[in-house]
């Protein structure tokens, strides 16, 4: 458990030009509008907000999907309260559209992203996971690892907004730890989106078993902004259509 990241973190100031490239890309800009795009949940990785997947949910309405964010200023809070508080976004989202709802979570995203799939799979009918550590949610990088223990020292001096060490081990978040490692509803598909080159988690921890695994060339944090990984996604949308329609 908590296997050592090897890729050197320097990959991951690849962010700007991912970011470059898809801004430049015309199927990112005018996407082949489908009119019966289904809806999607989006959710953001660790220390980031909604707004980090902002160029994602202009693509997805750009394609015809109605779109809800998770809520979320900063993902740094205990994991179990943060699933139960986007349970009602994903549940205002199915309820506004009549269709089951993709979630797309991004780093810490996918976690929770994957335990609100366990817990609601009526609501939930396709995972996408971006550079998500399911299998072991430790097997980060140093400097990940170091914001991690800062954010949980806060919470164990009592910082409102902050998980604390006893999220890792302690009560409050045991069944959140539970559904993290149960198997997959029947009927929620799921697809992990992993890269080698990922020098912030390791690529082997985003081997969700119940996930159909697809490799890409990305850095971690350029998972959301990878003109790869929205090819990938615009597939994972169309099968969604087609399973669904």
């Amino acid at each position: 458990m908590g296997e050592a990241v090897d890729v050197p973190l320097r990959g991951e100031l690849r962010y700007g030009l991912e970011l470059a490239r898809l801004a430049a890309d015309p199927e990112f800009l005018r996407p082949k509008r489908q009119p019966d795009a289904p809806p999607v949940l989006l959710v953001p990785g660790f220390m980031a907000g909604d707004t980090s997947l902002a160029a994602l949910r202009g693509w997805l309405r750009r394609r015809g999907s109605a779109t809800a964010a998770a809520g979320i200023r900063l993902n740094v809070d205990c994991a179990e309260l943060v699933v139960r508080h986007i349970e009602a976004p994903l549940r205002r989202l199915g309820a506004r559209t009549g269709r089951p709802v993709v979630v797309i979570g991004q780093s810490r995203g996918g976690e929770l992203a994957r335990v609100l799939a366990v817990r609601n799979p009526d609501t939930v009918s396709t995972l996408v996971m971006l550079g998500a550590p399911v299998v072991d949610p430790l097997s980060v990088g140093p400097a990940v690892m170091s914001a991690l223990r800062s954010v949980a020292r806060l919470g164990d001096i009592g910082v409102p907004g902050m998980f604390s060490t006893a999220c890792a081990y302690g009560d409050c978040c045991e069944q959140f730890r539970t559904d993290l490692r149960a198997e997959l509803p029947q009927g929620v598909h799921a697809v992990s989106i992993f890269s080698r080159s990922d020098g912030i988690v390791s690529w082997k921890a985003c081997l969700d078993p119940c996930a159909r695994h697809v490799e890409v060339e990305s850095s971690h944090s350029g998972m959301s902004v990878n003109r790869q990984v929205y090819r990938v996604l615009a597939e994972v949308l169309e099968e969604e259509r087609q399973w669904t329609g």
